[in-house]
């Protein structure tokens, strides 16, 4: 349910480092897996059963909505799992579940846990969403829609009155920024065939992200494929037509990226809060879109495209086989002791070193991504410049550090 009539923000959460950076730059909800049982199961260090107290509790102290994601094929053997996952996550207080499974959106109903449908049931025109609104309160179209398109759907739920079993109008959600898939919505058979490992049970082995040649089997001729890896797409980005979207009448826009870095989850969910923020105070503008563009580009991404939502009819390729970043971490050293009063961290300086002046990123499951820049520092109890492997550092932090918290330096990539 948004918030404020303002849309609602979703960032991913693939571990407890990604969580907190979601919930400290201004998500509204959280999306996130638990154990197998998701479309990142093989991807990201996933949650456990155990854990669901802990995010329904971090996600409830900063008034964040947290959706459990259950939207894998499911069997008769799975359904034992599901059961006990969907009754543990009630149990939790977890907001609501993500599901494409109709025994999944069953079990969940039958406990009155609010169910959402994933991009993976393909919704694409006002019937479906009828038939759905019967069981559930939000709705992820299809990534293959026009924001034309968006709107005639959000319009026509408006017209008609289509309610969720919560009495609310129907909800839409669209997917806003990150990567893509070369199927529909996300089904694919790839990993399956070469591999034996299902992308619809969460173990996608990316075939699509590597480069191919063509090869004519009468003469053996090849042909490279013009330096594009035609399978892998850029990566989504609305974020400079968001005015337009935003005025589609969605209600939830989500950011995709359970498989990404905490920094990734930082910079994103921070940088699309910003810029609705703006549109709804209407100082959104193209120079401001600039900027927050440049900071999109500092974290992985393949490249970006605006996905169909402008009436694109193909997609546009990456030429890479990796990230685009204009920034990179390496990783320098270790949390070892905070000193609250003062407010300074300490760290064990076990790789590159790090001087006056460096930018940095503090990672750590409770202290989420936290970036700044190094104005001052003592190496070992001494006030230095410049700290190397095998050296404490400490400097002061406008935030709290935990033992064996991950420092990085960011440098240009």
């Amino acid at each position: 349910m948004t918030i404020n009539n303002t849309i609602e923000l979703m960032a991913p959460a693939g571990d407890f480092e990604s969580l907190q950076a979601a919930l400290d730059n201004g998500c509204d909800s959280v999306y996130f897996g638990v154990e197998q049982l998701n479309m990142r199961a093989r991807s990201t260090v996933n949650f456990t059963i155990d854990d669901l107290k802990e995010i329904a509790n971090r996600c409830e102290a900063k008034n964040v909505r947290s959706y459990l994601t259950l939207n894998t094929i499911i069997y008769d053997h799975d359904l034992s799992v599901v059961k006990t996952l969907l009754t543990k996550a009630k149990d939790a207080n977890i907001t609501a579940v993500i599901a494409s499974d109709q025994a999944v959106i069953a079990m969940a109903r039958s406990i009155g846990m609010e169910v959402h449908i994933s991009t993976q049931l393909n919704v694409t025109n006002i019937e479906t969403i009828k038939f759905y609104s019967l069981f559930a309160d939000t709705m992820v179209l299809s990534r293959e829609l026009s924001l034309r398109q968006v709107k005639n759907i959000t319009d026509q739920i408006e017209k008609e009155q289509i309610k969720g079993p919560n009495g609310n109008l129907v909800e839409i959600e669209i997917f806003g920024h990150g990567a893509l898939c070369m199927a529909v919505s996300g089904k694919c058979y790839l990993s399956l065939h070469s591999h034996n490992s299902s992308a619809n049970r969460g173990a996608c082995k990316q075939n699509c992200r590597k480069k191919y040649t063509v090869i004519d089997q009468e003469t053996g001729f090849e042909i490279e494929l013009d330096n594009e890896y035609m399978m892998s797409p850029k990566d989504l980005c609305t974020l400079d037509f968001l005015d337009q979207v935003i005025d589609s009448g969605i209600k939830v826009l989500k950011i995709e990226g359970r498989g990404r870095a905490p920094e990734y989850v930082a910079t994103v969910t921070k940088t699309y809060r910003e810029a609705i923020d703006a549109y709804y105070d209407g100082t959104f503008s193209k120079e401001k879109t600039v900027e927050w563009m440049k900071a999109l580009e500092t974290v992985y991404n393949r490249g970006f495209w605006s996905g169909y939502y402008l009436g694109q009819e193909l997609g546009e390729w990456s030429d890479i086989p990796g990230s685009a970043a204009t920034q990179k971490k390496v990783y320098v050293g270790k949390g070892t002791h905070y000193f609250p009063k003062a407010e300074v961290g300490q760290f064990k300086i076990e790789a590159y070193d790090i001087k006056i002046g460096d930018k940095i990123l503090v990672t750590g499951p409770s202290t989420g991504a936290q970036e700044m820049i190094i104005d001052q520092m003592f190496v070992n109890d001494a006030v230095g410049e410049k700290a190397t492997k095998g050296d404490d550092c400490s400097f002061k932090l406008p935030f709290r550090i935990r033992m064996s918290d991950k420092l990085y330096k960011i440098v240009e990539a």
